[in-house]
């Protein structure tokens, strides 16, 4: 059974569905779980005339703080098992490959959208993407109709 499980979260409702069937199995295994959010590097914002509104290192902090915001209320439904939480900017398959090799995980859980066909090829699968580069497991879950 898995020891180190990372979870990236990216505040679907998918995602957020495999939440508790990862903490059922943490608690069983007595594993710890990094949960991962992953955010697109952010760029300062101008107004029409070209004057920055917003500098890219005040937007980072924001989204930075809504993603912890994020991972903490998501916590609150691990109980008792063992959490660590991050967020980190970037292309998320990079950034999601990268942690799990940062944190050593020996599984990735991940939820998927449930789209296929012309969908899926058009826009991607961040899930299928880790699930093809991935060193470690991963373990794709995809909600049904009433989750």
């Amino acid at each position: 059974m898995a020891k180190r499980i990372l979870m990236p979260l990216d505040q679907s409702r998918e995602a957020g569905c495999l939440v508790s069937f990862v903490a059922d199995a943490a608690r069983g295994a007595q594993a710890v779980v990094r949960l991962l959010h992953v955010t697109a590097m952010p760029e300062g914002f101008t107004d029409q005339y070209g004057r920055i509104v917003v500098y890219a290192d005040q937007e980072m902090q924001r989204l930075e703080a809504e993603g912890r915001d994020y991972l903490q209320a998501m916590e609150l439904q691990f109980g008792d098992a063992r959490i660590e939480s991050v967020v980190r900017f970037g292309d998320p398959v990079t950034m999601i490959l990268r942690e799990a090799e940062a944190f050593d995980a020996d599984l990735i859980a991940l939820s998927t959208s449930g789209r296929s066909g012309v969908g899926r090829v058009i826009l991607g699968s961040v899930a299928e993407q880790v699930f093809r580069k991935s060193a470690v497991s991963v373990m794709l879950l995809r909600p049904g109709p009433g989750a």
